[in-house]
């Protein structure tokens, strides 16, 4: 009998290992500094923001907390990076709708662009709307005037965007789709030279971020006819929803955080509870608002169903337009 109970003891023990491992390593998270990659160049939106929280998630987690840059291919590179780290929770992939649900689209064959495979979602950090504006050649007054323009077979209606594969590409694309017409795509390296080009006249419309296209709208150069998120923009009260005239159209870019697959659930929780603790700290809250940025913190479930959607739906649109990237 007490040979019986012994092997019963040990078979549990061996099953229990495991189990009381990942817990002890989730009470003593973080053992060392956690990393936020982000895969775009300092300065931007989403740079802002992570070096924002960082130090508040760090005074709460009491390990430093670094933001670390790792821009290149479209942020393939911080990508695969975190999809190569530790499952830990000491790396955190910080992205945005580009890297965490356009690009498992575009570079479908790559290493580290199936999230289902590769991450787990932690938190969809933040979101903001993009505003569809026309330039001085344009005469649309609306949405729905564009629309009828583009339809004229003598006109050829020329859209910029930041690059070829991003989102504001793929608003525009998404508005030929459900509106019926065929604009053409204008690709650039940047926002910069393609407002540069919208101001000349060289262009006629680009969809981007409110915060890039605010200071232009303000001087009077360029004029906006819609926005494309939800609700309207306190920034642009005045500007209808895209929605308004496509019942289907609405585009938010967002910002995400996710973690190596196989990171133990208790630490994607601490985590998470952490991040939407820094999102509520008043200076966080201040200067988010006046990049123009809806702080959000959801649960991780929240997150991976929500980004699930959106791969979905920017994979259709890459498809029905027949998107390709080098």
């Amino acid at each position: 009998m007490a040979r019986s109970t012994s092997r019963r003891t040990f078979v549990l023990g061996t099953f229990a290992a495991p189990f009381v491992s990942r817990l002890a390593r989730a009470d003593a998270f973080p053992t060392r500094p956690v990393r936020i990659v982000i895969g775009f160049p300092p300065g931007g939106g989403i740079d802002i923001l992570a070096r924002l929280i960082a130090p508040k998630i760090s005074a709460r987690l009491g390990q430093p907390v670094i933001v670390e840059n790792r821009p290149g291919a479209n942020a393939q590179i911080a990508t695969q990076a975190v999809a190569q780290a530790e499952a830990d929770g000491h790396t955190i992939l910080f992205g945005t709708t580009g890297n965490l649900a356009v690009n498992p689209s575009l570079y479908a064959e790559r290493p580290g662009t199936n999230m289902e495979r590769d991450f787990t979602a932690l938190s969809q950090v933040a979101s903001l709307g993009f505003v569809l504006v026309v330039g001085p050649t344009m005469p649309a007054k609306s949405l729905h005037e564009l629309i009828e323009i583009a339809k004229s077979p003598d006109k050829r209606i020329l859209f910029g965007s930041s690059g070829n594969g991003g989102l504001p590409h793929l608003c525009g694309e998404l508005l030929n789709l459900q509106a019926g017409i065929h604009t053409v795509h204008v690709p650039y390296r940047g926002s910069a030279p393609a407002f540069t080009d919208l101001i000349s006249g060289q262009l006629h419309y680009i969809f981007d971020a409110v915060a890039i296209a605010l200071p232009h709208i303000q001087s009077g150069s360029i004029r906006p006819l819609a926005v494309t998120g939800p609700t309207r923009i306190a920034a642009l009260p005045a500007v209808p929803l895209a929605k308004g005239t496509l019942p289907d159209f609405e585009v938010v870019n967002w910002y995400g955080m996710v973690v190596r697959k196989g990171t133990p659930a208790e630490i994607v929780t601490r985590l998470q509870q952490e991040v939407a603790a820094a999102l509520r700290e008043s200076e966080v809250v201040e200067r988010s608002a006046a990049l123009g940025l809806d702080l959000l913190g959801t649960t991780p479930e929240q997150f991976a169903a929500f980004q699930r959607a959106e791969i979905a739906k920017w994979g259709q649109v890459i498809k029905a337009a027949n998107i390709h990237v080098d």
